[in-house]
């Protein structure tokens, strides 16, 4: 019997047969079925003998084709040839040798289809050694090998671990995720496992995850210590206080109280970068219900006001795993117009991978419509540090990366259509296109140096099952189309039919519109169709920054139409307007703080300096906007204060100094 987090004692430490540790998350919204401890992995063996099956299936499938194909042909030629078959030789041949000719044919083509679909994998099967010591050529040969551990193998996580499925969506009705029981791991890491175990030997025995991210947010504030950015953040208008949260405000409810046992289940159910429960914990009492993973931790700071909370070291950690972790599985993300790839890590987070389809120097071609433009990987990234800057903190962390694409892509997807576009250019370059709308063929095709491919990796948000999320569409939707224009664009008046519709006739809503506005204009986004929220919050909440990937395009050019919402509706939160004329001034000048940022990224530098210029003139033209607005309709009427009368005092003072 697995152990069961106790129901109606949730603070009662949970205790199993003896032995290690049974995880228990108390998040009281979910029911006990969403939290079932995983399936246990399928042993090598019989993941081969499954294969096998389904291989000689295929087989006998493909042979029954074959036959019924011979027979037609053979119901042809009788057909043509009807009278020659009036002739007693013909008579003879066909009635007495057609059988048996029928019969070596059929054993013929049955021996073939097994020796093709089962030989080579049991060649594959007999290998040794690691692929990525192959040249290009060999490797593009076979189908990877694939290697599933035991639980019994030390510093490996068990499938019993609790997990939070998750989900990223970039467009409607495309919210898929993979869960950890059917993907396959992939490679060795003990070595990894043992030097990061004994870098931390002679340390203090505390949790490994929880001590990282303090370690590493010390690091951070040494780093930016001096910095333009840390002045930044340490200004009044980025230290404001959100409400005192209630259960009602939390994404998740988490009973703080339920703990990790080291004497509890006598299953193995450590997390894969953690090491051995005796090297992590305490000798006595259990572990809090922080020591999860950081993926974890991050959707459980979810609340009503924000995505994530200022100088959360969390986030920091998480960019940092973005960029690092194992990764064990890799599929496509079904829907969407690009190619997009869901990855999987060791510690079962995973990411929305977008990769590099144009070098940095490269401009939007002036004759691509907006809906057809290349999704860029740097402009996910940008759009991150951009969001996190104007202090909106509703992107979901973004993190650049350098894959190897034999080693880290071909060799541990699990999707066998992905698999089998993957092809050796002329260059002598790993190339693959997988499947989507647009841009997914051999003339688009991604290709390496000669393996090497630079990419985005988003964090997911929590799974649709644990978190809801309501997909709403953007009032200044734009039309999609060649030729017609959305009601917007021809109706100046349009905003005050927006201000009538439900849920921008009360709250925050509009305001938010507005930040996500200014938001797309400074970085040239004009695919904003759809945003999201979730559902638990109602029209009381922030609103998701999704898919980003169409902005940065053009620095030569100002598409001015994206700040039409802003100009006909005249409206703006007191705290966004004083952040944009803050990062005007020169001492917090926007591309500065940008630049400063980005250079954190792995990929930096991520814009190049034109972007980054382009940036502090659309934010002069932005505040001339909403100057022409105030002028117009007067400050009360534009500027909504949502500051308060003590933390407009305390900026008032900031500002005098």
């Amino acid at each position: 019997m697995r152990p069961r987090c106790p129901v109606s004692n949730p603070r009662k430490p949970v205790h199993g047969s003896g032995g290690r540790t049974s995880l228990c998350l108390g998040i009281q919204k979910l029911n006990q079925d969403t939290f079932s401890p995983l399936k246990t992995a399928r042993s090598e063996d019989a993941y081969v003998f499954n294969v096998c099956v389904l291989k000689l299936a295929s087989s006998v499938i493909s042979i029954i084709s074959d036959v019924v194909s011979l027979f037609i042909c053979v119901l042809i030629i009788c057909t043509k040839y009807s009278q020659l078959l009036k002739r007693g030789t013909m008579k003879m041949i066909l009635f007495r040798k057609f059988r048996i000719l029928i019969l070596m044919v059929f054993l013929i083509a049955c021996s073939m289809h097994i020796m093709i679909d089962l030989l080579p994998r049991l060649e594959r099967r007999t290998q040794g050694g690691c692929s990525c010591a192959h040249t290009p050529s060999a490797e593009s040969q076979g189908r990877p090998h694939h290697r599933a551990r035991t639980p019994a193998e030390p510093g490996w996580p068990d499938k019993h671990t609790l997990r939070i499925l998750q989900d990223f969506s970039s467009e409607p009705s495309s919210n898929i995720s993979r869960s950890p029981e059917k993907m396959l791991a992939a490679g060795d890491n003990t070595d990894a496992f043992n030097t990061r175990l004994g870098h931390y030997k002679d340390r203090d025995r505390k949790r490994l995850l929880m001590r990282d991210t303090e370690e590493d947010g010390v690091v951070s504030k040494n780093q930016m210590t001096g910095s333009r950015l840390l002045a930044l953040f340490d200004h009044p208008l980025f230290r404001r206080q959100i409400p005192s949260l209630t259960d009602e405000d939390t994404l998740f409810n988490v009973n703080t109280d339920i703990k990790l046992d080291p004497k509890g289940s006598t299953e193995n159910q450590e997390w894969q970068a953690e090491g051995n429960m005796e090297e992590r914990s305490p000798t006595e009492g259990g572990l809090p219900a922080d020591s999860y993973p950081i993926w974890l931790r991050f959707h459980i700071g979810i609340n009503r006001y924000e995505l994530y909370s200022r100088h959360n070291p969390v986030i920091d950690a998480l960019l940092r795993d973005l960029a690092s972790q194992r990764i064990t599985s890799v599929a496509m993300k079904s829907g969407g117009t690009q190619l997009k790839l869901i990855m999987t890590f060791q510690n079962y987070g995973q990411a929305l991978f977008k990769p590099m389809k144009q070098t940095r120097e490269q401009e939007t071609p002036p004759d691509f419509f907006y809906f057809s433009d290349f999704e860029r990987h740097n402009a996910e990234i940008a759009a991150f540090h951009l969001d996190r800057i104007l202090d909106f903190r509703r992107v979901p962390p973004v993190a650049g990366r350098l894959l190897n694409m034999t080693r880290e892509i071909r060799d541990v997807t699990t999707d066998k259509k992905l698999w089998r576009t993957f092809f050796i250019s002329p260059a002598n370059n790993i190339c693959f296109y997988g499947e989507c709308s647009y841009y997914c063929s051999t003339e688009h095709a991604l290709c390496g140096k000669p393996d090497q491919i630079q990419g985005s990796l988003a964090a997911f948000l929590p799974d649709l099952a644990l978190a809801k999320r309501k997909t709403w569409k953007n009032p200044w939707r734009r039309s999609y189309h060649k030729r017609k224009k959305a009601e917007w664009e021809v109706d100046p008046d349009y905003c005050e039919e927006v201000k009538q519709t439900p849920p921008y006739d009360s709250g925050s809503r509009l305001l938010d519109i507005m930040d996500m506005t200014i938001l797309d204009f400074l970085m040239g986004n004009m695919d904003r169709h759809h945003y999201e929220t979730f559902e638990k919050f109602g029209n009381d909440s922030f609103i998701i920054h999704l898919d980003n990937g169409r902005g940065f395009g053009k620095h030569s050019h100002d598409e001015v139409s994206i700040l039409v919402p802003l100009s006909q509706c005249c409206r703006v939160k007191r705290s966004t307007h004083s952040r944009l004329q803050l990062l005007a001034k020169e001492e917090y000048q926007l591309s500065r703080m940008m630049s400063e940022s980005l250079m954190r990224d792995n990929l930096s530098p991520i814009l190049i300096q034109p972007h980054l210029e382009a940036m502090d003139r659309r934010l002069r033209y932005t505040l001339n906007v909403l100057a022409d607005c105030i002028e117009k309709e007067g400050y009360s009427n534009v500027v909504e204060d949502d500051l308060g009368e003590t933390e407009a005092g305390h900026l008032n003072t900031a500002r005098g100094r």
